[in-house]
């Protein structure tokens, strides 16, 4: 089975706005640089997966991209999340892929092992879809599907109620995996007061 990872990203300039009352522009810069570096290391150590697809319309991420091997699609138009990715996901189909995993570039706390347990999760005879949610079960943090584009891309609030709700409109299965590599994304400033304890932890 040929596995695309799917990983858009944000201008590195604009990204992270709601850190802006702990963190200057310079700093959620370089954070979300670290944060898209991390992405791509992690998910680079993933055997299964046999392209890595950066999406973004930000030239330094697309150079990033490249430079851990990559491939990348630039995004044009007016930014549309869902758009970029089912354009992405179409690429990633026609040159063979059949299935695709999309990865939030927020999860500076995902390893190699949460995203192979996550594949291994789906169901390897059929159509499948693995949703990983956020800790709050609102938001998708990355999800899985066999074949590409099995459902729409509805990324955004609620994400993971329509992920659900659209697998069952259709039959299908869906598996949710929680991991804490996964759950635990980093958009607020109490995420990256959280974060930093964690990290502490870590390397105590």
């Amino acid at each position: 089975m040929s596995i695309w990872a799917i990983v858009p990203v944000k201008p590195l300039k604009r990204a992270k706005s709601r850190l802006a009352s702990v963190l200057s522009v310079e700093e959620r810069e370089a954070f979300s640089r670290m944060l898209l570096t991390h992405t791509l290391d992690v998910v680079a150590q993933v055997s299964d997966i046999e392209k890595i697809l950066v999406v973004s319309r930000d030239t330094t991420v697309l150079r990033i991209a490249r430079e851990h091997d990559a491939r990348t699609v630039t995004e044009s138009g007016a930014p549309e999340l869902n758009a970029a990715l089912t354009r992405a996901a179409n690429l990633a189909a026609s040159f063979g892929a059949d299935a695709v995993l999309v990865v939030s570039t927020d999860l500076p706390l995902m390893t190699p092992f949460d995203l192979e347990a996550m594949i291994a999760s789906a169901d390897s005879s059929h159509s499948s879809i693995v949703i990983a949610p956020d800790r709050h079960d609102a938001s998708t943090n990355a999800i899985f599907m066999r074949p590409p584009r099995i459902v729409p891309f509805v990324f955004g609030p609620d994400s993971f109620a329509h992920y659900t709700s659209l697998a069952k409109d259709r039959g299908i299965e869906a598996y949710i995996h929680r991991a804490q590599g996964l759950m635990w994304d980093v958009d607020t400033p109490e995420d990256l007061e959280l974060y930093r304890d964690a990290s502490k932890q870590v390397s105590m």
